[in-house]
């Protein structure tokens, strides 16, 4: 890691909601919180909580050094597309291991409510 970054993976039962379009996507009590400094805390969900169904696997990978290669997927609600909107480390490097598998969506870009409040 680069000198004075980390990464900090904490599993919570904080309730997460996540909408977009005025769909529920994702509802879970069983949230892994990922904190990285200079980053907003991101929420990582297990996909058994999440509307898979909706969701539309894409081509897009991206590499971060602190936590391996992303996977994306869309989402399509309503007859619309929301590109890329959620992303998972599949196989994160071993000081990520904590997300494995667990989709994370941009609250920069969906409606996500932590504990009652609005990000």
């Amino acid at each position: 890691m680069a000198r004075g970054h980390r990464i900090t993976i904490t599993p919570s039962e904080l309730p997460v909601e996540v909408a977009v379009g005025g769909q529920t996507l994702a509802k879970s009590d069983r949230p892994v919180l990922l904190e990285e400094r200079g980053l907003l805390t991101r929420y990582y969900l297990p996909p058994d909580d999440v509307r898979t169904d909706l969701l539309r696997r894409t081509d897009r990978t991206t590499s971060c050094p602190f936590k391996g290669e992303a996977s994306y997927w869309s989402v399509e609600v309503g007859g619309e597309l929301y590109d890329d909107l959620v992303w998972s480390y599949q196989n994160p490097i071993p000081d990520a291991r904590g997300i494995t598998g667990l989709m994370c969506f941009y609250s920069e870009r969906a409606d996500v409510t932590v504990d009652g409040a609005l990000l």
